[in-house]
């Protein structure tokens, strides 16, 4: 009830290049009836014909791309039935395409500017794929996440119980029978408003700094092993009565449940030092001078 926040070293990074969202026909997302459980198969031929639209053909390559792109929309299908659908949607896509083409729609000067801005979309996240995600090795994230380890100050933790009480006076009563040498864990159970707390003794489990309200953090932190809050504790919850049963050091994660994470930051990095060089060797003019100096006031805050 009092965690704030579990704040962690690495912070995550996602690359997300939309494309146009398309949906199923009603009929086939309705209809399609399942299929008997698939056999293994041996890789398809990617020049293989699947289908023709108009003369022309929609290849297996045709396929996995739709399959790829449009994944999302296929999400809530059974795995038997995304094959047919993205055919179904690579079918749409090129009848309407070619009827587009024959109204002379990509004649519009409109169009074509989307057509080339997503061309050198589809560019930029190629680069990045290729001389950035495709390059990065298991040793460079290994050697990266000891770098980032390396640079953590040592964080302390803390065990401890608590017995959350309504009123001051409550936990003053608490305090002088534990000063009687009453057991801790028997008087959260009986006494405290924590629910969490009621059956087993007050244990808030470890816990480091700022993952507890500031107030009850700091006399957590205050106190020596074994020891309990002479005075009650006030937070927006109500009086507490803590003790600490241990301390230790705080151990870093293991490598494998950050590596993702680790991995967003190489990519992170490296896009930026990418982009810093291109940029470099590129000529970039904005003649509006307000506009260029938003632009560069954000490009000085990534």
């Amino acid at each position: 009830m009092m965690l704030l926040s579990r704040r962690s070293p690495f912070a995550g990074l996602g690359f997300v290049l939309g494309l146009a969202t398309l949906s199923l026909s009603p009929a086939f997302a309705q209809e399609a009836a399942p299929s008997a459980p698939a056999q293994a198969a041996a890789p398809a031929d990617p020049a293989a014909v699947v289908a023709t639209v108009n003369g022309k053909n929609i290849t297996e390559a045709d396929l996995s791309l739709a399959e790829g792109e449009l994944s999302q929309q296929f999400a809530q299908l059974p795995p038997e039935q995304r094959r047919a659908a993205a055919l179904s949607a690579a079918i749409e896509i090129k009848v309407l395409a070619d009827k587009a083409v024959a109204d002379g729609l990509d004649k519009d000067a409109e169009f074509q500017r989307r057509v080339a801005f997503l061309q050198q979309r589809a560019l930029h996240g190629e680069m990045v794929e290729k001389e950035v995600v495709g390059k990065i090795t298991d040793d460079e994230l290994r050697a990266r996440y000891d770098k980032e380890i390396a640079a953590q100050p040592p964080v302390n933790e803390v065990h401890a119980r608590h017995i959350l009480v309504k009123t001051k006076e409550e936990a003053e009563k608490i305090i002088k029978e534990l000063d009687g040498g009453a057991d801790f864990q028997k008087l959260a159970n009986e006494h405290t408003n924590d629910p969490s707390g009621k059956t087993n003794g007050g244990d808030l489990g470890y816990f480091g700094p700022g993952q507890m309200v500031p107030e009850f953090d700091k006399a957590a932190q205050a106190l020596a092993i074994g020891a309990y809050t002479k005075e009650p504790v006030q937070t927006q919850f109500g009086w507490h009565v803590i003790k600490v049963e241990d301390k230790r050091a705080k151990q870093p994660p293991a490598f494998d449940a950050v590596k993702e994470n680790v991995r967003s930051m190489v990519i992170r990095d490296k896009y930026f030092a990418l982009v810093k060089q291109a940029r470099a060797d590129a000529k970039v003019e904005i003649p509006d001078a307000a506009l260029k100096k938003a632009v560069d006031a954000a490009e000085g805050a990534e």
